[in-house]
């Protein structure tokens, strides 16, 4: 089963950027989206905000 949703660390390992600098990016997705904190980001969404066409490779890297 593959997760859909994304956490921080996840995006500092995709991107290379720091975990402080991921957990912003990952804030400014949530504000982009109006979501509320108990709501989580899913590899779609983070995708369509940082531009990445290749979504499938994304999905298999985050197993």
């Amino acid at each position: 089963m593959q997760r859909i949703c994304i956490v921080p660390k996840d995006i500092a390992r995709l991107t290379g950027k720091s975990e402080r600098s991921s957990r912003l990016i990952y804030a400014k997705i949530m504000k982009h989206y109006s979501k509320e904190k108990h709501q989580v980001v899913t590899v779609d969404e983070m995708c369509a905000y940082l531009d990445i066409k290749d979504v499938e490779s994304i999905k298999k890297q985050i197993k």
